[in-house]
């Protein structure tokens, strides 16, 4: 918001937001991590900003540092993979300046200004910032350097409590030198050459060829319709927005005009959508597919033909400057590595440990390659209007993306209402709803009995599933599930 109110465009407050967030949750949002973005100025197609990260070129066979922790949500526990062998070529760092670059027209030392004093002065923590690094708690230990990042004086001090101050002076001082510098240093100079340094010598796969080769691509985003609404997401490789038409398109299907939110009907139909649309990844999945993004359009188009019409730690950003050019920004760094390169503060992403994104094993993906992501900033536009919105929640994205667009297009919420709606996400048959009190009636509460006796129940919404941040024709509205924050003029 200080950026848009010094004049900056929406492409000006994305960057500053995002640099931001790499400040206040470093595990999850990083400038050693990757991103994607939709960008669509007043009567213009959108653009699709691929910066995701990107496998070496060459695999390592032996003495990799590469293990598991496991994340304690509370209510169900998840499995992560960390070290140095768990990380990808960057590409957070290019894509946020090269998008500056291409659309932004504030200097882009105005633009770094408020992360730059976010990072120098702290961040005051809340509850879901807390939350996570308990969740996280291993990687947060998982060396020295990290956790001296979070207040840490050694490794039986306890996490930073809520209101705890948390400051990192060396991101501070790599965000001063960065419209200096830009991202040479970074992936050709001496930062780069520590990291490729670290990585040979330390057991992973990077070396200082996959930081000098590493390229952002723009791309033209997939298109779909929904209903009456026309919808832009991510395109291959990515796998997000394609597995949101899908769902979409399955949702067309099964959900009938005369459903009401909550019916049984309509749970029935997000079940169908979610199970069509997983089956339907596996197919995609397929080694002869992966090979291309050219085979994997191929691919999706024949599905939508066949059809009658068609995890990871994320941020989301959403700005609509008011004046024509919108952008919606997912952000990831699976859950960081445990490695920070020295001198920045910056926590290297563990995408070759994520196993969202490596389907077929560990250590078996392609070389030089962009690695697939279900990251899905999306746009939509119906009579005349038009919403951004995107979520985090890794396999939960697509799902928790799905429901919005339906309360919004089917129900008619309104955006906020669309957003805090009682979410369910079904996965390898198994279901998890969320059952905060009064959020379903009696009737959705004996079918889920009925149909799903054996579904995980939360008893509040949890960031488990997803944080939904959209911007509308008129309303601003941000997830509680992540404590997020919307701004309105």
């Amino acid at each position: 918001m200080q950026v848009l109110e010094a004049g900056g465009n929406a492409a000006d407050a994305a960057v500053a937001a995002a640099l931001a967030a790499t400040v206040a949750e470093p595990l999850l949002c990083s400038l050693g991590g990757g991103a994607h973005a939709l960008v669509q100025a007043q009567g213009r197609a959108p653009l699709a900003l691929d910066c995701f990260t990107h496998t070496p070129r060459h695999r390592r066979l032996d003495e990799l540092d590469f293990y598991p922790i496991i994340g304690n949500f509370g209510t169900d526990v998840q499995e992560f993979h960390v070290g140095m062998a768990s990380i990808a070529t960057p590409g957070a760092a290019a894509g946020l300046l090269a998008l500056h670059g291409r659309f932004g027209r504030m200097p882009l030392a105005e633009v770094i200004a408020p992360a730059r004093r976010l990072a120098a002065e702290g961040v005051v923590l809340n509850d879901i910032q807390t939350y996570a690094l308990h969740i996280l708690e291993p990687i947060v230990r998982a060396t020295e350097a990290s956790a001296r990042l979070f207040g840490l004086d050694g490794q039986d001090a306890p996490i930073p409590a809520v209101g705890a101050r948390v400051c990192n002076p060396d991101l501070a001082d790599f965000l001063d030198q960065l419209p200096a510098d830009g991202v040479d240093n970074f992936y050709r100079g001496e930062l780069a050459q520590r990291l490729a340094a670290d990585s040979s010598g330390g057991g992973g796969h990077l070396r200082l060829a996959d930081l000098d080769a590493y390229r952002v691509r723009w791309r033209r985003p997939l298109r779909w319709q929904y209903r009456d609404a026309t919808l832009w997401s991510t395109p291959p490789p990515a796998f997000g927005g394609m597995m949101l038409a899908l769902a979409c398109a399955s949702l067309a299907r099964h959900l009938q005009a005369s459903a009401t939110f909550g019916s049984p009907q309509h749970l029935e139909a997000l079940c169908h959508a979610m199970i069509e649309s997983e089956d339907l990844r596996q197919h995609l999945e397929q080694p002869q597919l992966l090979a291309s993004e050219r085979a994997l359009r191929g691919a999706f188009a024949g599905l939508c033909q066949q059809a009658p019409f068609a995890r990871r730690g994320t941020t989301h950003i959403s700005v609509d400057d008011g004046r024509g050019l919108v952008v919606a920004m997912t952000l990831s760094n699976g859950e960081g590595s445990g490695y920070v390169l020295p001198g920045t503060g910056i926590i290297l992403n563990n995408m070759l440990g994520e196993e969202d994104i490596n389907r077929t094993g560990f250590h078996t993906w392609p070389t030089n390659r962009r690695l697939a992501s279900m990251m899905a900033p999306t746009i939509l536009a119906r009579n005349g209007q038009r919403w951004l919105l995107g979520s985090g929640g890794s396999n939960r994205i697509r799902t928790a993306l799905a429901q919005v667009i339906a309360n919004l297009v089917d129900f008619e919420l309104p955006l906020d209402q669309a957003i805090v709606a009682p979410r369910l996400h079904l996965e390898r048959a198994c279901l998890a709803v969320e059952l905060p009190e009064d959020a379903w009636s009696d009737t959705a509460l004996d079918w889920l009995s009925r149909h799903y006796p054996d579904a995980r129940c939360w008893p509040a919404r949890n960031m488990y599933f997803g944080g939904v941040h959209a911007v509308g024709p008129d309303q601003a509205a941000a997830d509680p599930r992540r404590q997020g924050c919307a701004r309105e003029p």
